[in-house]
């Protein structure tokens, strides 16, 4: 007789139960995680604000359908547009992400958590119109929002969304604070890359977790929309690497926000989930698509992620070469004046940059320039600077860029490697030394720890200020971007505005 599997539907899978349980009842008590926070959130938009001068971003902004809007809808910060969530989240995730300029988390896996804005305000814009008005969005017959607490109702009066205050910035800093845990932790032993699959995925399912608890999933809700997450296995990360390099990486976190609203939607209308979909032998997530290993938490979730996140502040370069370009400005006065007579430049760095950004061959677009270790590094040692247009064309046109490219010989250093893994250093270590044709040198300069560091937060937090003012200036006019600045100077009035009011500050 031939054996039968077994129809018994099995219980959630513990990973998911966990993550459920903590995105619904998880209390933040860490005033270092919300500090952290609201200066995130100022860095995270004024990225998205300086995306706004790039038409390859703006081209795939707006409604689906153009000339449609949605009433009570998803402002997009900088623009007039006003959307429905799932699409609001796509715009917003899309120029959070597009000059790779927001926070980073390196681990096993690497990502940006910040990416799960897109989903969160996108999300809390909505939902706090709503509130504000008084009425409920046509998707839900039940109360909306597990975050802000309920007014007081007349006895027997029906529960609604209009009895519920509007969201608040604490919220979103709230709902932050658990999506960049939910995706560090579990990039800290599961590496989704050396299998061949996007980080995005992490982005999908934080997002899809705190966007559900946002909307007021039950515990079930919340456990189901986390499933269907999984269940969309993950994008190829066949866009970040040569010779496929190319700018589907700036608007994949966008994608992958905008699918977590949906997925949150689709639970909340009572759609089953698939309790086994990691686990389950042959079909699951683990078998499909992580060659069998377990998924797994290192450590307990909490809010550690954001204490520890890392803020790209000075340049828009992949972390892995932040301290590289450091290096290069440190040494930019030596070489400015002597390019012509360079005959190697020495490059020291770590495993994973050696692996994702060390390139040689032609760079096809400026998503290929942006992940070229050797290319940034050139950028800082010939004009003593970096930003978003030195991956313009215009700029990789000089000749002198690819010149000294071919000079650059990277090697890895092993303590590098090794303290780059460590949890306690987290360091992202790079070193460079230029030597010149007459038997000169330079000074052999190395940073180990960028200013975007938790170690360097007293210097580093400061400069986040500034980045985010120049943004802000440069889209909005110098009189309202300090009004914006101030938003985030006191943190209690931050925390306490409606979150409406917050976003209408950044519309256009």
């Amino acid at each position: 007789m031939g054996s039968h599997i077994s129809n018994v539907r099995p219980a959630p899978d513990q990973l998911i139960v966990d993550l459920a349980d903590y995105a619904l009842h998880a209390q933040i008590s860490s005033d270092e995680a919300y500090d952290t926070a609201r200066w995130c959130l100022a860095d995270t938009l004024a990225c998205g604000i300086m995306a706004l001068a790039y038409p390859a971003c703006t081209k795939l902004l707006g409604p689906v359908v153009p000339g449609t809007t949605i009433q009570h809808g998803t402002r997009v910060p900088g623009t007039s547009h006003e959307l429905d969530p799932v699409q609001g989240a796509f715009n917003i995730g899309t120029i959070v992400r597009w000059l790779d300029f927001n926070d980073t988390w390196l681990a096993a896996e690497w990502g940006h958590p910040s990416d799960n804005l897109g989903a969160i305000l996108g999300t809390a814009d909505w939902l706090s119109r709503h509130q504000a008005a008084g009425t409920t969005p046509a998707a839900f017959n039940t109360p909306l929002n597990a975050y802000a607490p309920a007014q007081v109702q007349a006895p027997g009066a029906p529960s609604s969304s209009s009895a519920r205050s509007p969201l608040t910035v604490k919220d979103v800093l709230t709902a932050m604070i658990k999506a960049h845990e939910v995706q560090g932790v579990l990039a800290l032993e599961n590496s989704f890359n050396r299998v061949g699959l996007d980080h995005v995925i992490l982005v999908r399912i934080a997002s899809t977790a705190v966007t559900a608890v946002m909307l007021g999933g039950t515990r079930d809700q919340v456990i189901n929309a986390i499933s269907h997450a999984w269940l969309d296995g993950s994008a190829l990360r066949t866009y970040r690497h040569s010779p496929n390099t190319g700018s589907r990486k700036s608007w994949a976190a966008g994608d992958a926000t905008s699918r977590a609203v949906r997925l949150a939607l689709t639970a909340m209308t009572g759609e089953m989930g698939y309790p086994s979909v990691l686990t389950a032998k042959t079909w699951g997530f683990q078998d499909v698509s992580f060659k069998g290993n377990p998924l797994k938490l290192a450590r307990p979730l909490g809010s550690y992620v954001m204490e520890q996140i890392l803020f790209k502040i000075s340049f828009p370069a992949e972390f892995h070469a932040q301290t590289a370009v450091e290096c290069a400005l440190t040494l930019h006065p030596q070489v400015k004046d002597r390019l012509d007579q360079i005959e190697r430049v020495e490059m020291v760095t770590h495993e994973s940059a050696i692996r994702i950004i060390d390139k040689s061959g032609p760079l096809n677009n400026p998503a290929d320039r942006d992940h070229c270790l050797q290319y940034m590094a050139a950028i800082g040692l010939i004009f003593g600077s970096l930003t978003a247009d030195h991956y313009e064309d215009k700029v990789a046109a000089d000749p002198r860029i690819d010149a000294l490219r071919a000079k650059m010989v990277v090697t890895e250093d092993k303590s590098f490697s090794t303290d780059y893994l460590d949890p306690e250093k987290r360091s992202i270590a790079n070193a460079i030394q230029v030597f010149f044709r007459d038997g000169t040198k330079t000074e052999k300069v190395e940073v180990h720890f960028p200013i975007g560091h938790r170690r360097r937060r007293a210097e580093g937090i400061p400069v986040l200020r500034q980045k985010a003012l120049d943004a802000f200036t440069v889209h909005f006019g110098q009189e309202r971007a300090t009004k914006l600045m101030s938003l985030f100077a006191d943190r209690a009035k931050l925390e306490a505005m409606p979150v409406h009011e917050f976003a209408a500050a950044f519309v256009k």
